[in-house]
């Protein structure tokens, strides 16, 4: 007997309702005086097709710009200025990298009660300029014409071939570790 194939509907990410951080640590002798920066990314946009009827999705795709990312924390302006420098410049090279892509073509749905969902995504973050692997897990929440995913995940800076920032000779330097997390808001259209 021949199941039928849902019908996926088209949901398109609303990045004004949507919230997406990532939170460096800072490491080193120095650490206890320095901060834990939280950055904001601000300009991203992505799509998904989803069935909550069927408890399927497929063909997420998110893309970020990567000179929207700033200081979220209270700074001065200066050390706002001073950090988001360093982070353009050091690290993320908006001119020769300006976008960070995810690509999930296959993304795993469990049904887990009423108008909840976890979903299980296998896709590729290229950030850069190098593409790997990389495994997302959200929870998603359906309302009537859309749906909220949240989450968290966690990527190392070397393994982009980025070397995390280090000032007052390594004394005080960020993590490789990142730990990114979100709240998308995708509305269905039409």
């Amino acid at each position: 007997m021949e199941t039928a194939k849902a019908t996926l509907l088209h949901y398109v990410v609303d990045a004004r309702s949507s919230r997406f951080t990532v939170q460096a640590f800072a490491a080193g002798m120095l650490s206890a005086m320095g901060h834990n920066p939280k950055i904001g990314i601000r300009t991203f946009a992505g799509t998904v097709d989803f069935s909550a009827e069927s408890a399927q999705a497929s063909g997420f795709r998110l893309s970020v710009k990567s000179n929207s990312l700033g200081v979220l924390d209270d700074v001065s302006d200066k050390d706002r200025r001073d950090i988001e420098k360093m982070m353009n410049e050091q690290v993320l090279e908006p001119t020769k990298y300006p976008d960070i892509v995810y690509d999930a073509p296959s993304v795993s749905i469990t049904h887990i009660e009423s108008a909840l969902f976890s979903a299980a995504l296998t896709g590729t973050l290229s950030f850069h300029g190098v593409t790997r692997n990389q495994a997302i897990s959200a929870r998603i929440a359906v309302f009537d014409e859309m749906l909220r995913a949240s989450g968290e995940f966690t990527l190392n800076q070397s393994d982009y071939g980025i070397k995390p920032i280090s000032v007052a000779g390594g004394a005080l330097k960020v993590k490789d570790e990142l730990k990114f997390s979100f709240e998308m808001v995708v509305r269905r259209q039409n």
